[in-house]
């Protein structure tokens, strides 16, 4: 039987490491996580999730608030329950299978897994505002208002629960790559590639 193995991709908003997640998992064949971490954690505590419909209509963005938001509003001691129970649900799935798990703090949760590669994708504002606008069908004005509060969002979500680290903090991080190299089904490719390298599949 083959080794489970996991991998964790954390990466800039507007740099497309969610598809590049997306078309990585079609060519190894394992499931990608992310948005449905949460929906497992909203089902399991009965977390409300009201505020969303008011954040879509202002930012015209269905995933506006999970982007900004990962784990949604709430008092400090409900985000530390969310988070714990977001630990056991990953920690439950890299158990299960091979999988991909988008954002979240997996590549600090993932740390010390004995298979895992931690992957940082990245690109240039001037890229990542061009893919906003191109490929997310943003406005220019929106597009640099989400860049602004994604960024600085994930960095405070970071820094709380994964030892005052930020999200492109090298130390957690075995690949760092400008997704701007290859696109999208070049630099899923690439990472493919390397994935089936290091774990001999």
């Amino acid at each position: 039987m083959a080794k489970k193995y996991v991998v964790t991709i954390t990466r800039q908003f507007g740099s497309m490491g969610r598809p590049i997640a997306r078309e990585m998992s079609e060519q190894l064949g394992i499931e990608y996580y992310d948005r449905d971490i949460v929906e497992q954690i909203s089902q399991s505590l009965n977390l409300p999730v009201s505020t969303i419909s008011q954040l879509e209509e202002r930012y015209k963005s269905p995933n506006f608030f999970n982007m900004v938001f990962p784990l949604g509003f709430s008092t400090i001691q409900k985000q530390e329950q969310i988070f714990t129970e977001q630990t056991k649900i990953i920690n439950e799935l890299v158990e299960k299978e091979s999988c991909i798990i988008v954002g979240r703090c997996s590549d600090y949760l993932m740390r010390n897994h004995p298979n895992h590669l931690n992957i940082y994708i990245y690109s240039s504002y001037e890229n990542r505002l061009k893919n906003c606008i191109e490929r997310l069908q943003m406005e220019e004005d929106e597009a640099r208002k989400m860049i602004q509060e994604v960024d600085k969002a994930r960095d405070n979500y970071h820094r709380r629960f994964a030892q005052n680290t930020l999200p492109w903090d090298p130390i957690y991080k075995d690949i760092m790559i400008d997704s701007n190299l290859f696109g999208i089904e070049g630099t899923a490719s690439y990472l493919t590639d390397i994935v089936k390298k290091k774990f001999e599949l």
